[in-house]
């Protein structure tokens, strides 16, 4: 990384669709899915105001894999990654642009409900000295 650049997005939104999978040739996993971000504010007049950003995002590899596995449309994410601009031509050969967030980490959010479903509980802690809850005078 040359010093004194950093390219981050951090997001946390709700997913606008179900992701979009496909596997390269080569067979490496490949999501496509938009992330909503809503700020709302109140105006002068005090009435409540708000306007959603739609973020395109993407993923690779076995993130791309958990990604489609786990998220839905609705689903409340936290996205980490890097912000991508990319040139086609169109049907018509006119040079496009899109520019997405290519995504490196993810954690799900939302509900406890919709967390039980997807993560795995730690272990119980074991006590070090041999001695046991029964023990503990509380």
């Amino acid at each position: 990384m040359a010093k004194g650049t950093k390219n981050l997005v951090i997001l946390i939104g709700n997913l606008g669709q179900d992701p979009e999978m496909r596997h390269m040739t080569d067979g490496k996993a490949n999501a496509t899915f938009s992330v909503a971000t809503t700020q709302a504010w109140k105006d002068k007049d005090g009435n409540k105001q708000e306007k959603t950003d739609w973020h395109r995002c993407v993923a690779w590899g076995k993130l791309a894999e958990i990604i489609g596995e786990w998220l839905k449309k609705g689903s409340k994410v936290y996205i980490e990654g890097r912000l991508q601009t990319r040139t086609y031509d169109d049907s018509n050969g006119k040079k496009c642009y899109i520019t997405e967030v290519v995504a490196t980490d993810m954690e799900m959010l939302g509900n406890k409900e919709q967390k039980k479903k997807t993560e795995v509980p730690p272990p119980e802690p074991t006590p070090q000295d041999g001695s046991n809850d029964a023990d503990l005078p509380f």
